[in-house]
């Protein structure tokens, strides 16, 4: 094992499947390939349309890119160091741990990734090797992760608890590691044979892409491997290479660049791809300015913030072709349309910028509801002019918070034919005041008038109106009303009875066991009830969260919040009542639009020791100008207290501010109540 180990640290190359790295096996310095080394590769694996005799097409300046290539992950370099018995005894232990979880042979070797297959999901179908296993340098711990995207297991164990690992010391002298420089003659690089060709050729991949973007093939393990070359201004600076069996490595300590940089230098359209194959085929399509990243996709994207140029290892390429990459306006994202491919979207967009970013989408295949997978996948089915069509059709990188109103066409055409539901408002039920206003979800409704006007008992029988005509349901939070009150005022106006027979009855006759009992189901169907469970005060905040639960778990179409000052007003020193105020009222205005909820906020007016008799205005409301200011509608409710002025049971309703044209205009309207069942209707006199 310990020679094992020493052969490992001291190789230059290290091998890498689709999603993850291999053990690493050294080149062999073949001098040339002979017949028999060219009668065992074997590319041709996928059956695809045949060679295409299309002569290359001219080249644009404007393209997108998409790659399928497989993923890869960046070598990882060690320092040679001298394995002790104890990492030794740490290794064997850890070995057998893995063995229990179904990982590994029992011959696993530290500070390399081991491409296994999966034990939860058996690597799928085709049985891949898609877990990635890591053991650290002293064979204390090991990591692993499944990158099929289907399973995603993750863990971790370690050999002896407690032992602190030195990974971190050691990745820390990494960062400093001297660049390699590479020839092609050291790396014995030659050109293409007829087989490899072959395999291009198959993919739809001409002989003149192949040439001019020096992809060459060199011998490993006795067979012909391909060699895509990296390079910056004409000079190799990388290179990487797949076998038949479609596992990818590179040369280590070399720097990461961008595939096929040249080719974007100076531009200003560029397009980024997931892998070299799916540059090649931009090529055949028309598209030259187009590059791909040389570690492949990451399995999803990073909730860290992205690092500095420093510790961002995994996308070093980025900051190594800045340069170039900062001349672009216009770039075109064309990575896989798995999960992992637009995990590696999204990292780009987060360097790149997302205000510069554009994204494709891959077309359906025949028949079936899967999408083509990359730009090879499109370029070998579809043909050059369908990849060209892709790349033509790329969207603009969506960026949180910032829309065109083409996002919301669907929403704007049913606001047109009248198919959304009540988007031009709800009749309040009563045809003098529909004038004036209607109820329209996810707007706010302030509602004043001087005490014993009636705010209230209006707001519970337009709630009752709404429930009859339209079946909408409400959230109560009514911190002046006792329960067992409320019920009974809502009850009257549904049944059109009064509770009792005293008093206020008079002779009217009172609501029967059975329409009481009928009435107490109604109340349960249509109210949700907000109210705190002991003496303190509840603020704004606790009231929308308990009316963003009962839209959630009960559908409630309306909150009423009744009063304003029987809510917690504690604010900071800071802020004064005004911008509390307004603060408050835009938390309630964006619930009501978010939950397409309708808000009754009943506000008290201030004292008013010079009145007259007539109804307050709104901006008499006690606090701040703002609850005219930031309100849809606002309604000022007053009664009549004098014989004189006609009679007292007349309602005055005054539409003071709509600001939907579309559900009213500012007006008056005149309702007559019924002191016995709390009903208001129509008055003959509006």
């Amino acid at each position: 094992m310990l020679l094992n180990y020493r052969k490992f640290l001291s190789l230059n190359l290290l091998m890498a499947s689709k999603n993850l790295f291999f053990k690493a096996t050294p080149l062999p310095r073949t001098l040339l390939l002979n017949s028999r080394t060219c009668s065992k590769l074997m590319f041709c694996n996928n059956s695809l349309k045949p060679t295409s005799n299309l002569s290359p097409f001219l080249i644009k300046t404007c393209g997108v890119s998409y790659t399928p290539h497989a993923r890869t992950y960046s070598p990882v370099e060690v320092e040679n160091e001298e394995v002790d018995s104890e990492s030794t005894m740490r290794l064997s232990i850890l070995n057998k741990k893995l063995e229990n979880f179904g990982i590994g042979s029992g011959d696993l070797n530290p500070g390399q990734y081991n491409g296994l297959i999966c034990p939860m999901c058996k690597g799928g179908n085709s049985g891949e090797k898609a877990l990635s296993l890591f053991i650290e340098h002293d064979g204390n711990t090991a990591t692993w992760t499944c990158h099929r995207a289907k399973c995603g297991w993750k863990g971790g164990l370690k050999a002896l608890a407690g032992l602190k690992s030195s990974y971190k010391k050691m990745s820390g002298a990494t960062a400093v590691k001297k660049i390699r420089k590479i020839t092609e003659q050291e790396l014995k690089l030659q050109p293409l044979f007829d087989s490899i060709r072959e395999f291009f050729s198959m993919r739809m991949i001409s002989g003149e892409t192949l040439r001019r973007n020096n992809v060459l093939q060199c011998t490993h393990d006795d067979k012909d491997v391909i060699a895509f070359t990296y390079r910056r201004n004409g000079e190799l600076v990388g290179c990487k290479y797949r076998d038949e069996n479609k596992k990818f490595w590179q040369e280590s300590n070399t720097e990461k660049i961008l595939y096929g940089l040249d080719d974007i230098a100076g531009a200003t359209e560029i397009i980024i791809v997931e892998g070299e194959i799916d540059k090649l085929s931009m090529e055949e399509a028309g598209y030259r300015n187009c590059v791909s990243v040389p570690d492949g996709a990451p399995p999803s994207v990073s909730k860290k913030e992205v690092p500095s140029k420093e510790q961002d290892t995994k996308y070093q390429y980025i900051w190594n072709c800045k340069e170039y990459l900062d001349k672009a306006t216009r770039i075109i994202l064309a990575t896989d349309g798995d999960q992992p491919g637009q995990a590696l979207a999204e990292e780009l967009a987060r360097r790149l910028g997302r205000e510069r970013c554009w994204r494709i989408k891959w077309p359906k295949k025949k028949d079936d509801n899967e999408h083509y997978k990359d730009a090879n996948e499109v370029l070998a089915n579809l043909g050059p002019e369908a990849l060209r069509e892709v790349i033509e059709n790329a969207e603009l990188y969506p960026i949180q918070g910032l829309y065109n109103f083409k996002d919301f066409m669907s929403e704007i055409d049913a606001y047109y034919h009248q198919t959304l539901d009540f988007q031009l408002g709800v009749s309040t039920g009563w045809r003098c005041l529909d004038e004036f206003y209607n109820v329209v979800p996810g707007e706010l409704t302030i509602v004043t008038g001087v005490p014993n006007s009636g705010k209230s008992e209006w707001i519970d029988a337009l709630l009752c109106n709404l429930c009859e005509t339209v079946g909408w349901k409400f959230a109560l939070c009514s911190m002046e009303n006792k329960v067992r009150e409320h019920a009974r005022k809502l009850m009257e106006k549904h049944l059109k009875k009064p509770f009792f027979v005293a008093r206020y009855g008079e002779s009217s006759e009172k609501m029967s066991d059975e329409e009481f009992e009928q009435g107490k189901q109604w109340l349960s169907d249509t109210f949700s009830l907000i109210r705190c469970e002991n003496d303190s005060l509840p603020n704004i905040d606790w009231v929308l969260n308990k009316a963003k639960a009962a839209v959630q778990r009960y559908g409630v179409n309306g909150l009423v919040i009744d009063p304003y000052n029987e809510l917690d007003h504690q604010r900071p020193q800071y802020m004064t009542e005004t911008e509390y105020v307004s603060v408050m009222l835009t938390k309630v205005k964006r619930f009501a639009q978010f939950h397409s909820c309708h808000v009754w906020f009943v506000a008290h007016p201030r004292q008013m020791h010079n009145w007259v008799g007539g109804p307050p205005s709104l901006y008499d409301i006690s606090g701040s100008a703002h609850f005219i200011n930031k309100c849809d509608n606002g309604i000022v409710i007053h009664r009549n207290r004098d014989l004189k002025n006609g009679p007292i049971d007349r309602v005055q309703v005054c539409v003071r501010k709509v600001r939907n044209k579309v559900a009213g205009t500012i007006g008056e309207a005149f309702l007559s109540y019924d002191r016995v069942t709390g009903q208001y209707a129509d008055d003959g006199n509006s």
